[in-house]
């Protein structure tokens, strides 16, 4: 289990969060994250619920933390607790926004969880037990416990509201043509980005005079994150009709898209921003030492090929 929170007293945080009082101060939160990713917002808020107490942990009132994620591959601030060995490092967050976002990008961003992704984002059901057997929690009875929260609450109302806003959105949306052969599957029309979604990642194309602090804003993203999506450093300029992600990309690409013929000028990395998929699962998939170069005319496996 990757987490373990030890709920506040009443003398040391004063009067105690409710169950509706949670729910409605971050709803609109776990909303937004379900609209960037797919996760359910109910499972999201289930998550948090039983995670934080409702809210009443000694790690959200200090730390912000709703999810109890430790710091793991994290180079920010963090909270000792005894969990599963002494003094252990939890991360801490400036907002309940930045925990929630995290905990969407640590669910994305981990090969263990990616089949969850294949699961409708209103089939709360199915992503209550796929976290369980991906190794979520512990807790024989975690599924159980996320579907109760889920159920006593009518948090499953917010999953379907947004897969109807989702559907009408689609359904107004007009495609564009992104690149060689390579159609967006929708658009959400912002004031100055369309966000476009490819190999199920949204993404932007950067326009003239874009920086990374003018899309933080306009998308409300860390500039840490733009740049770790797109394997990036702080020192990277963006270069006008280039792609952004804005999640990070997958560890391979879409189904009837198996292969890609190098073109004259290609690198890993612009295929890899290309069809979305992390530019060291493409190496990885063909064998590749960390400073191969490909030519002009080379064929890649962008997926696993079958075995017979």
């Amino acid at each position: 289990m990757i987490l373990l929170l030890v709920p506040a007293t009443y003398g040391q945080m004063g009067r105690r969060i409710s169950a509706d009082s949670y729910i409605d101060s971050y709803k609109n939160i776990a909303i937004s994250e379900m609209k960037r990713s797919g996760i359910p917002a109910s499972i999201t808020l289930a998550q948090g619920m039983l995670e934080s107490d409702n809210g009443n942990s000694s790690l959200v009132k200090e730390g912000n933390n709703h999810f109890g994620i430790k710091c793991h591959d994290w180079s920010g601030p963090g909270i000792f607790r005894d969990d599963d060995a002494r003094n252990e490092c939890f991360r801490k967050y400036k907002s309940a926004a930045e925990s929630f976002r995290d905990h969407t990008d640590f669910l994305l961003s981990r090969q263990r969880y990616n089949f969850l992704f294949e699961y409708k984002s209103t089939d709360y059901k199915s992503w209550a037990k796929g976290l369980k057997k991906a190794g979520y929690a512990t807790n024989p009875s975690y599924p159980e416990k996320l579907i109760k929260l889920i159920e006593d609450n009518k948090l499953d109302l917010y999953d379907q509201d947004v897969a109807i806003a989702d559907k009408e959105r689609s359904s107004r949306s007009s495609r564009r043509r992104v690149g060689p052969s390579m159609e967006p599957d929708f658009t959400i029309n912002l004031d100055r980005h369309p966000v476009y979604k490819r190999n199920d990642v949204e993404y932007v194309v950067v326009k003239n005079g874009d920086t990374f602090n003018k899309l933080s804003q306009e998308l409300e993203m860390f500039n840490w994150e733009l740049l770790k999506y797109n394997e990036l450093n702080k020192d990277s300029v963006l270069h006008e009709g280039e792609i952004l992600y804005l999640q990070p990309k997958r560890r391979k690409a879409e189904r009837g898209k198996e292969i890609h013929t190098v073109m004259p000028g290609e690198t890993i990395y612009s295929i890899s921003q290309l069809y979305g998929v992390k530019s060291k699962q493409i190496r990885r998939l063909n064998r590749l030492d960390p400073n191969a170069v490909v030519n002009p005319g080379d064929v890649l496996n962008l997926r696993s090929k079958k075995k017979k």
